[in-house]
């Protein structure tokens, strides 16, 4: 079981986690795209009206999900071409990323202002966020890294369509490692982002954001590790854990903070107030992390 086994030694005995690494990491992308449809719906409907091209991310995340629950099935008899649909889809989940981040960037910055008068801090707090489209984007790499074979195990080398083979400067976990330390910045500055608007006030808030930052440091500082010993993954097994924990906290503290008197629900409270749907992403970079943990292997 490759370094989960390390850390929890009964493992070894194990020959599977009813799926592989990479498949687990596909279903994650899925997962993930299925709630960016609907967080991006939630967020575009504070304006009170979507506009037409604002439907596209969010009827991209719900399809995007759909189609790599479908190109998963189609993988127990056809991986090659599921790969190729699998990527298709994810290349196009990056595409939506950046787009949707520089369709938030121009409305943040002021191009006709004077000069200095142009980018402000508080429109970065105040203004749509850059980081949340780049979700899209980061999941689609994520998700293409899983869609392609690394043979052998480890080596960074991927096997493409009609054998051709990919050399990577590092091997797939690593990339894992990487990967998961940046998607955990991002959600670090989001954090920051959306708390800042309430000035801190409350001292519990720092608490996402130490964990988030601690979060980052481990899981690079593991993927530059060549050979980690058991103490090193031990301490990145608890980063991931603390994530989980601080991600499923903020949720229940955020719907909480949207609930009346008696614990009525108010939809517009949930879309205008504390977005409940945002700590999860501490939780999901945190099951990211553990799931590169897995065994590289695709094969018992």
């Amino acid at each position: 079981m490759y370094h989960l086994a390390t850390v929890i030694p009964r493992l070894r005995s194990a020959r599977r986690l009813l799926l592989t690494r990479d498949q687990w990491m596909l279903l994650m992308a899925a997962i993930n795209e299925l709630f960016l449809g609907l967080d991006t719906y939630l967020a575009h409907k504070i304006s009170g009206t979507i506009r037409p091209y604002e439907w596209i991310p969010i009827i991209f995340g719900t399809v995007a999900g759909v189609l790599l629950l479908l190109a998963g099935l189609l993988a127990l008899r056809r991986r090659s071409l599921a790969t190729v649909i699998a990527t298709l889809v994810l290349a196009s989940s990056i595409v939506v990323g950046l787009l949707g981040a520089y369709f938030h960037l121009v409305r943040i910055v002021l191009p006709n202002a004077p000069p200095g008068q142009r980018v402000f801090l508080d429109l970065f707090v105040w203004g749509p966020p850059i980081l949340g489209p780049l979700t899209f984007a980061l999941v689609g790499v994520l998700g293409i890294s899983a869609a392609w074979i690394e043979d052998p195990p480890d080596s960074g080398v991927l096997v493409l369509i009609r054998g051709w083979r990919l050399h990577l400067p590092y091997s797939k976990t690593c990339a894992y490692f990487f990967w998961v330390s940046l998607g955990t910045l991002a959600t670090v500055i989001s954090s920051v982002l959306d708390h800042a608007r309430t000035g801190f006030e409350n001292p519990w808030l720092w608490v996402p954001t130490v964990a988030g930052i601690f979060g980052t440091a481990v899981a690079f500082a593991l993927g530059a590790i060549e050979r980690p010993t058991r103490a090193d993954l031990l301490t990145y097994v608890a980063a991931m854990l603390l994530l989980i924990a601080v991600g499923v906290i903020g949720a229940v503290l955020h719907i909480s903070a949207n609930l009346v008197a008696g614990y009525a629900i108010v939809p517009e409270r949930f879309i205008r107030g504390a977005p409940f749907l945002a700590p999860l992403l501490f939780s999901n970079m945190g099951a990211l992390g553990l799931i590169a943990l897995m065994d590289p292997s695709e094969r018992d």
